[in-house]
């Protein structure tokens, strides 16, 4: 008999503000949203609301999904009172490309919460996305894009 595993299904992120996490993370990676999961067009309320949200990676098999919550307690990492729990590695091919998402990053939001970008092992940013997740970019040799 052949061992059965199950499959990761979503990585999902608690926030006081799906569509603002969500829209966030969509433009950081270029996923789109699971049908139906759409904003509204300007003037149109959400019929669906945001209680739940998810956004689909471009080859359909990573999904990234943001759960409405009444209430969210920022982790305070590198501090420790309040512990991260969870963050996502995200990667790139060459320093030049990490430079250059650094800046992109800073621009949809991100708050820099550490700066490793001269470490000759790993370079790599740590952030804060705009719910206080953390979250890392690193030079990876077999990162895709």
């Amino acid at each position: 008999m052949t061992a059965m595993f199950p499959s990761l299904r979503s990585v999902v992120l608690d926030t006081t503000d799906a569509r603002t996490l969500a829209e966030f993370y969509r433009e950081l990676l270029g996923y789109s949203y699971r049908p139906g999961d759409e904003p509204p067009r300007p003037g149109e309320s959400d019929p669906k609301g945001t209680d739940w949200l998810v956004l689909v990676a471009r080859d359909g098999r990573g999904r990234l999904a943001f759960q409405q919550v009444n209430r969210f307690q920022q982790p305070t990492w590198p501090d420790g009172a309040v512990p991260q729990q969870l963050h996502l590695d995200l990667a790139v091919t060459s320093s030049e490309e990490l430079a250059a998402q650094h800046q992109r990053i800073l621009a949809l939001g991100a708050r820099l919460l550490a700066d490793r970008f001269d470490d000759p092992d790993e370079p790599l940013y740590v952030y804060a996305d705009p719910s206080g997740h953390p979250f890392c970019v690193l030079v990876a040799a077999e990162a895709r894009p």
